[in-house]
């Protein structure tokens, strides 16, 4: 594969390891017992050494699987080898996911010697009952523990990631939580509602009628208290599921929703290069295998057709609530949009899921509570 390095803008590192598997989770990931972590590193490295030589990225981002479960010496090295390969003075982001059972004073320590400048907390929620429901491993008061001791070693820049519509969740148990969170001064919050997805213990669970959700109503509902609630707090609504203080903003994320290109690095993890979006081996094993073997381990390539690169240009960044700029697209593809989506626009215009304003196209109120109708209207296929 050629790489272009100037195209490139981040990287995603994943950590497939847990000390635990949530019941809603269909990541990658598998138990950290008896699992070859020191192979998997050395895997890592050669990978980043690959991807090094191709120009380094503006962005890194550690996630999993949960990176806080490895062990302060592996966890040190993993930060290491980022250090020799990919970390540089002028990496504008470099986050870390968290979880509060694991994130203790000598992982802080270490990360914040090796640059981290973002922390992602995986809490979920702060309804003790909910969490265990849910299969989390700690309970509220360690979540808020995990914040406060974050915000100590000096991280103010912090997202806290809740979930809603969850089984026997309330709008009630949805605002307490939402509170609790706000009460920590995080300057960012992310919150997601719930897919099930299959493979999962919960996709499981609702295939035999055992599992209790809320109803598409009460979801919508909720997603509405959360946008009134956090706006009020002075976190504005940038992206579908993302709300921040001005300047916090997640910088990597942006890249996806703005459809740019970034290094996947890990066992099944996802990247886009060269205009070619590949996925990793996910098995541990044939991940470590292939990355000793050729320097990565990519096994799906698909070569991104210049009309799919439209419909994503469209559908991730609609996402943002700043939407699309019409200019950068007629550039970007040599095609101007009314050409190419005209009919579709005309259509979401009139029935009040899309607006423009200031040469950009951006979904309204309405049209955020309807966003899978609204990606839809731009795939032409």
């Amino acid at each position: 594969m050629t790489i272009n390095p100037a195209k490139v803008r981040g990287a995603y590192i994943h950590i497939p390891f847990c000390d635990h598997i949530c019941y809603y989770c269909d990541f990658n990931k598998v138990f950290m017992k008896n699992q070859p972590v020191d192979d998997y590193l050395d895997a890592l490295a050669q990978e980043m050494s690959h991807y090094a030589e191709f120009g380094l990225p503006q962005t890194i981002y550690i996630g999993g699987g949960t990176p806080t479960a490895l062990n302060e010496r592996q966890f040190e090295r993993l930060f290491q080898t980022v250090w020799k390969y990919l970390f540089h003075p002028a990496v504008k982001e470099f986050t870390v996911e968290a979880n509060p059972e694991n994130l203790n004073e000598a992982k802080l320590e270490i990360m914040k010697r090796y640059g981290v400048t973002r922390l992602s907390i995986g809490v979920q929620t702060f309804d003790d009952q909910l969490l265990k429901t849910i299969g989390r491993a700690h309970q509220s008061d360690d979540a808020e523990r995990a914040v406060r001791l974050a915000q100590r070693h000096g991280f103010d820049n912090i997202t806290v990631d809740l979930m809603f519509a969850l089984p026997g969740q309330t709008e009630s148990s949805l605002h307490d939580s939402m509170e609790r969170a706000l009460r920590l001064g995080t300057p960012h919050i992310s919150i997601y509602s719930l897919q099930l997805e299959p493979k999962t213990i919960f996709y499981n669970r609702m295939k035999s009628g055992s599992l209790r959700l809320p109803g598409e109503d009460i979801e919508a509902d909720m997603y509405g208290q959360i946008i009134l609630e956090l706006g009020r707090y002075g976190l504005h609504h940038y992206e579908i599921s993302n709300f921040a203080k001005p300047g916090f903003e997640g910088i990597h994320n942006s890249l996806y929703w703005q459809n740019e290109e970034y290094y996947g690095m890990g066992a099944g993890a996802h990247g886009y290069v060269n205009g070619m979006r590949y996925a990793n081996a996910g098995p541990i094993k044939k991940y470590i295998d292939s990355a000793r073997k050729n320097g990565h381990s990519r096994r799906l390539e698909h070569a991104v057709t210049f009309e799919e690169k439209m419909e994503e240009e469209m559908f991730l960044g609609l996402r943002l609530m700043k939407g699309v700029s019409i200019d950068h697209f007629n550039d970007k593809f040599g095609r101007p949009i009314e050409t190419v989506y005209g009919d579709a626009i005309e259509r979401l215009k009139k029935k009040g899921l899309l607006a423009e304003h200031d040469g950009r196209l951006a979904m309204t109120q309405r049209g955020i509570f309807l966003g899978n109708d609204v990606f839809g209207a731009f795939l032409m296929s």
